[in-house]
Parts: structure tokens; sequence; C-alpha cells
């Protein structure tokens, strides 16, 4: 049986033929792209229903625990109610993420709500739909969620976020742990706990827990036991010094995956139980009652389980210096090599058995020097017309997509083996000019 030289997942969903084409959910590349067209991404969903059903049946641990699904990862109504269908909340951080969970069947008390500035116009929307759980972010917003509560006659069940001064090893655009971030209230200098003593004053508000969020694509699990360590004391002192009635405790999501060979594989079940092990010894050792524990997985939920197939348009090969390969699409539906400099695995879709004898870099569409897809990787030699697979795609990608240079968005696919369904469409020239306006002095 022939081996394939690139790396990509290992998933029973993606395999190969005979003749070296990539099949997704038994589909060839090629045929997948003559129905939905070029740029296309594909998601697939055995896989997906397979990761949620992990993080919802974790280990045996005697544990409560709630999973909300972190929507920024990648959200359209019908992945929703999808996640709704596996028994997932939704962790949202807009009034447009909170519309579209909605939209999909998420019963507004499964709805979690983030954001560092919401402002009045979410959180009237929030209140107004009875949303489960509001994650309180700063100071101010205390203030005015307790004022919009009190016009709506509403006990709005808060979590009050705290910055636990832990700094994993990943990006520095995705820590969100440390004390110098723009999220939550740092335990380090007490203003985590001037915010908890500010909500208990307000009636309007029930405090139910407290919140954190160390970091995205973190690939160890000492940061989040860490973190859990500092959580709990201070959930321990919050309860017991200050007397709040807390009963939850959400340690926030941020496992990563593999997108390089080299990169370590977290297993989500084996970290839960880890991290529950220890949040279950922590509070026997220290005479607290256990909480009911939840997480937000997004990236680890959904991250592996999408492919992007790109068409070469043209080549350009400069002699000692790089080999270009220019794809159909780039950074307005993948910016993060143009943010982050990340590297997704990529392989060339009908020649998954061709040895990588060159280096090649494949670029995108816009006019913009740094849409860039990936540099200098190993592949052998391209073509156009040559349809490429970026895999592991499936979060954040198409959530973070542009319209830039006027460059339509390509369709999203939900693929199993027996059938098929667009979760978005492609954007046509109308969707682009949809909101465009002409002031009446420019007609005249």
């Amino acid at each position: 049986m022939n081996q394939s030289p690139f790396f990509y997942p290992r998933l029973p969903e993606i395999d190969i033929d005979a003749q070296g084409e990539l099949l997704l959910a038994g589909h060839p590349a090629h045929e997948l792209v003559a129905r939905h067209g070029s740029p296309l991404v594909v998601i697939l969903e055995d896989a997906l229903r397979r990761n949620c059903r992990a993080w919802m049946h974790p280990p045996e641990s005697g544990l409560r625990y709630r999973m909300y699904y972190a929507s920024k990862a990648l959200l359209t109504s019908g992945l929703a109610a999808l996640m709704h269908s596996e028994g997932l909340g939704i962790d949202v951080v807009s009034m447009g993420e909170m519309a579209t969970a909605l939209a999909g069947g998420v019963p507004p008390e499964m709805i979690l709500m983030h954001g560092n500035a919401k402002d009045r116009s979410e959180l009237q929307y929030a209140l107004e739909h009875r949303v489960g759980r509001i994650v309180i972010d700063n100071l101010e917003e205390i203030t005015r969620l307790a004022e919009l509560a009190r016009e709506a006659g509403i006990r709005q069940k808060v979590f009050v976020r705290v910055t636990p001064g832990v700094r994993p090893s990943t990006h520095r655009y995705v820590q969100t742990g440390q004390q110098d971030s723009k999220f939550g209230f740092n335990l380090e200098g007490g203003l985590a706990e001037q915010a908890v003593q500010q909500v208990l004053r307000c009636p309007e508000l029930e405090l139910v827990g407290l919140h954190c969020h160390i970091g995205s694509q973190v690939l160890e699990s000492e940061p989040f036991v860490a973190a859990a360590g500092r959580m709990l004391e201070f959930y321990a002192h919050v309860q017991g010094e200050l007397g709040a009635p807390l009963d939850e405790l959400n340690l926030g999501g941020g496992i990563g995956i593999r997108y390089r060979d080299r990169d370590a594989a977290m297993d989500p079940v084996l970290h839960m139980s880890q991290l529950y092990a220890f949040v279950t010894q922590w509070c026997e050792d220290n005479n607290v009652t256990v909480p009911l524990i939840c997480d937000e997985p997004g990236r680890s939920i959904i991250g592996e389980t999408g492919v992007t197939l790109y068409t070469v348009q043209s080549t350009k090969q400069i002699e000692n210096i790089r080999n270009y390969a220019s794809v159909d699409g780039g950074m307005t539906d993948n910016p993060r090599f143009a943010l982050y400099e990340a590297r997704h695995p990529v392989a060339p879709a009908r020649r998954m058995y061709d040895a990588p004898d060159q280096l090649w870099s494949v670029s995108g569409k816009c006019c913009e020097t740094g849409d860039m897809l990936i540099h200098d990787v190993e592949m052998c030699e391209l073509h156009a017309g040559d349809l490429m697979a970026f895999f592991s795609t499936g979060a954040y990608t198409w959530s973070m997509a542009s319209n830039y240079n006027r460059v339509a968005r390509p369709a999203v696919l939900l693929l199993a083996a027996e059938r098929e369904g667009l979760l978005a469409r492609r954007e046509t020239t109308e969707d682009l000019l949809r909101l465009d306006c002409i002031p009446d002095w420019l007609t005249a």
C-alpha cells in the first residue's frame, strides 16, 4: 500500500485512492470542486461529531460539567444547530454570533456571552433573549449591565472573568491569561476582587461563577493546571471570605491541534482527565465543594475537520530565489499566515503520492505582497490547474474571512459519506454590492 509523503490529519474521513487523489469522506476532491466551485471549505461531519462526543463524554470523574463551543472558531446557523444536537452550548462574543446561535435553534439558556467591549445594544439583545450567562469583563460593564437588567426587570446570571497571570507557550497574539491582557480582571493587584465585590452589590446581577481563559493553540496541559490552581484559590476565597454562593468555574478553552508534524498531540480526553483529577483533589484537600466545571473548546473540536481546496491559477519560478504558485483564494478566506505566519499542512490534492522534491510558496490572489498561504513548503512541481488541499482549516480561517479587493468568500460544505449540504453558500457579486450606497449628489 502506498504511503503519502505529506503530513495531514490521519482521520478516517481523509483517504487517498489508488491514483493518488485525495478523498474526503469518500468523495474525490476534484468532484467536490466540480459540484461546489473553488475555493471550497469542507467540514467533515463525522469527524466533527466524533470530536463533540469526546468533549461531551469525558472519562468518568464524578464531576459536573458543561461544554460551550467557542463559536469564534467557525460559526454558521447550521453549525450552531449541529453543536446543539450534540449537547453543547455556544460561547458568543457579539450580537451577530448570538443571533446566529439563536437562528440555529440553540436555547438561550445554553448561550454564554463574552466580550471585552460589549455595547448597550448587545447587552440589551442578550437580556431580551434571556441568555444563560454573561461574562463580565470590565468595571464599566458591571454598571451598564446592572442598569439594563434593572430596566428590563431581570436578574441576570453572570461570570466574572479573571486574568490568572498564566502565560502559555503560544503566539503572543493569542495569549490571554497573562497580566498584560485586554481581557478580564487581574488577580494580581486586587482588581478581580474589586470586580466581584461590585457585582455582589448589584441585586440585578447573580454571580454564579468565575471564568478564565489563558490562550489559544496551547499544546501542553501544565498551563491549564496552573491556571486552575489559581482560579480555585480565588474561587474558595470568594466563596468563603466574600460570602458569594458560587457554583461554577469556567476554565475556558485553548487546546491546540497539530498543524505541523513536529507539534505535540493534545488528547482532549486525557487533558480533561488530568484537569478534572486536579480539580477534584484540590477541592478535597481544601474542603471545598467541587464546582460545576465549564470548558470552551473550539479549535480542538472543529480545526482538524476542515479542508480547504484551491485551484492553482499560475506559477512563477525565480531561479535560486523562490517558486510561487498562485491560487484562487488566500488571505481573504484564510488570513492566519498573514496574521501569525501560521502554517497549515498542504498537499497536491490529485498527486498525493508524488515525492516532494522542490520548495514552493503558495500565494493568494490579492494585490498584497503579504497575501501568502505558506512559504517554502516541500512540494512536487506545481502547474496551473492543480488542485491544492490545505488541511486543518476548520478553525479561524473562514471565520476571519474578509472581502478585501472585493473578493467573494468561498462556500462552506458539510460533508459525510452519504450526504452533503452547504453551511454557507459562495458569495456573489450581488452580495458584495448589497450594502453599497451612492449619495444622491454623485448620481446627478
